[in-house]
């Protein structure tokens, strides 16, 4: 018998596979039995060998008997410290063999391969959904049960993920130690930047094998697909709504808890998203730097810019399958379609007005407050609405944007302009319920109301 053979002359009778030692074969048996005769009489997990108990003990004990004689961090498990050595060395001796790239971890490897063969064998048992790895799935089980275990030591905030915990502790230390080198812009995190440079080359490397639309990251790929299968797996436990990923669902339980987290540093004022903190801040420095190439307007935000540019072209992409009507944009929709439905998701905590916009109850909760937050910089004068004071500045600017097309004339208000257009039709769109008499404004009806049937003291 040769040399080699007598290493390997201990074969499993159900797998084939090959031992040196009688130890050994037994260990690998317990794989296929199922058999795990070392417990742990702490938490009384099983493992299938004893040096994976011992391991495992040093979760409970907190023992970390191995050090990196580099950066000096400690682990409990040899193959940790191996592994971890390859973070100074660079090594990487795991190399895919379908498109080259290397890893430091075996398991990393296996995991990657997943992506050339597209199995995702880890399955979520609640909504279906499917992952390469396990680790994923775990992370994903999450969303459904709400559990965020990491936790932010300065204002107690909950992640569900140690990575937003990291870039989230970014915003009390202000450290953005990334930085694009072509714009200058700084980031928390470095996925971050890297995410931000697509916009620069103008990369999309991902794309939608139904409509071929492609994205600058997989997620938004990932959630973009949803359009065409109309899943909306993430539920709203307290309104029911459903949406297509689950970072929406988050945005939009704050309208039911009133959270604002992200402050800004100079007017203290409070946002429930971190986008219109950014577009708020730009208030402050005047910044506008996306201008709109047919009319010059200016805009702080390039989705507004976008949203503008609507007017010019007349695309209304959004259609009311109730109705027919369309619109510029998905939210304008969204509201729109609460018509139908009569559907006021929106509640003051005061008198317990329902409305169907967010903003609509901003703006009504300043009759309770007395809140006037615009000011005319002219007169002083203040509104509680900046529409008002949009309106009540032409006043001293003498503008009147609104022209009638059928006689020329000019108003500062569109609603003005909608009410004398019907002196060129004939609308009268308000009707007295006793008479049934008509009117053109709404003031007129309730004038003819007060005169003709008033009661006598």
């Amino acid at each position: 018998m040769s040399e080699e053979a007598s290493k390997s002359s201990y074969y499993c009778d159900i797998c084939g596979k090959s031992f040196s030692g009688t130890t050994r074969l037994t260990t690998h048996k317990r794989i296929h039995t199922g058999e795990k005769p070392y417990q742990c009489d702490i938490c009384g997990k099983s493992f299938i060998e004893g040096s994976n108990l011992t391991r495992h003990k040093r979760i409970h004990t907190g023992e970390e008997p191995y050090h990196c004689d580099v950066c000096g961090k400690s682990f409990s498990a040899r193959s940790n410290l191996t592994t971890h050595k390859r973070v100074h060395t660079g090594e990487k001796p795991y190399p895919c063999d379908i498109c080259g790239k290397s890893f430091s971890v075996g398991s990393s490897l296996n995991t990657h391969k997943r992506v050339h063969t597209g199995e995702k064998p880890y399955p979520c048992d609640i909504c279906g959904k499917s992952f390469s790895d396990g680790s994923s799935l775990y992370k994903h089980k999450r969303i459904h049960t709400g559990e965020k275990p990491f936790h932010c030591d300065i204002c107690g905030k909950s992640f569900s993920r140690t990575h937003s915990l990291d870039i989230h502790k970014h915003s009390h230390t202000g450290d953005k130690k990334y930085h694009c080198d072509i714009c200058g812009k700084s980031f928390s995190a470095g996925s971050s930047l890297n995410t931000h440079k697509l916009i620069h080359t103008g990369e999309k490397p991902y794309h939608c094998d139904i409509c071929g639309k492609s994205f600058s990251i997989g997620s938004n790929l990932t959630a973009h697909k949803l359009i065409h299968t109309g899943e909306k797996p993430y539920h709203c436990d307290i309104c029911g709504k459903s949406f297509s990923d689950g970072s929406n669902l988050t945005k939009h339980k704050r309208i039911h808890t009133g959270e604002k987290p992200y402050h800004c540093d100079i007017c203290g004022k409070s946002f429930s998203r971190t986008y219109s903190l950014d577009i708020h801040k730009h208030s402050h420095t005047g910044d506008k730097k996306y201008h709109c190439s047919i009319c010059g307007k200016s805009f702080s935000a390039g989705s507004r810019l976008t949203t503008h540019k609507l007017i010019h072209t007349g695309e209304k992409p959004h259609h009311c399958d109730t109705c027919g009507k369309s619109f510029s944009t998905g939210s304008n929709l969204t509201t729109h379609r609460r018509i139908h439905t009569g559907k006021k998701p929106y509640h003051c905590d005061i008198c317990g007005k329902s409305f169907s916009q967010t903003g609509n109850l901003t703006t009504h909760k300043r009759i309770h407050t007395g809140e006037q937050p615009y000011h005319c910089d002219i007169c002083g004068k203040s509104f509680s609405i900046s529409s008002s004071l949009t309106t009540h500045i032409r006043i001293h600017t003498g503008e009147k944007p609104y022209r009638c097309d059928i006689c020329g004339k000019s108003f500062s208000e569109s609603s003005i302009l909608t009410t004398h257009k019907r002196i060129h039709t004939g609308v009268k769109p308000y009707h007295c319920d006793i008479c049934s008499k008509s009117f053109s404004q709404k003031h007129h009806l309730i004038r003819h109301k007060c005169i003709r049937y008033a009661k006598d003291p």
